[in-house]
């Protein structure tokens, strides 16, 4: 996803007034205020109530939803026809310190993150969540990247998993 690609659908959720958190490698490249490397994807997070308004929008923009082996009733996936991917993750609020997703409660300060994608301001999961987010799978050389520029910039230990 170009960031063309990703402020054109920045604006449009803006301009309906639906709230949107940012969180994987474009999360990480908007809390760092720049691009750092070509995206195929971008994980939005967004209520659950907000999750019509979002796919009509989707569905004009031209993605379709998919199924994945990690398709759950919080986590879907849309794809357009240029491959371009939307990685969807719907949570809910318990109360106003907290939120659900896939059954699991995090406290809402995770969502404190604030960053820039191509001059948009957008919410982000915060540098220590986004280093969370990062752990315990199987990484990529992507995954490895993200990480261990985070650190740097953010003053936060590599996870022993990053480590060389």
């Amino acid at each position: 996803m170009t960031e063309n690609n990703v402020t054109d659908l920045l604006k449009q959720i803006q301009h309906l007034k639906i709230d949107v958190w940012i969180t994987g490698g474009w999360g990480i490249d908007a809390l760092l205020g720049r691009q750092t490397r070509p995206h195929n994807d971008i994980d939005i997070f967004i209520q659950k109530k907000e999750a019509i308004a979002f796919s009509e929008i989707l569905n004009r923009n031209g993605y379709r939803e998919i199924k994945m082996e990690y398709t759950t009733n919080d986590h879907t996936v849309w794809q357009n026809s240029e491959n371009n991917t939307i990685d969807l993750h719907l949570f809910e609020f318990v109360d106003a310190d907290s939120l659900r997703f896939n059954n699991d409660i995090y406290p809402f300060e995770l969502f404190g993150g604030k960053g820039t994608i191509g001059g948009v301001e957008v919410r982000c999961l915060t540098a220590e969540a986004q280093l969370l987010y990062h752990q315990g799978y199987e990484q990529t050389a992507k995954d490895r990247l993200d990480v261990l520029l985070l650190c740097e910039v953010f003053g936060l230990s590599v996870p022993k998993e990053y480590e060389e």
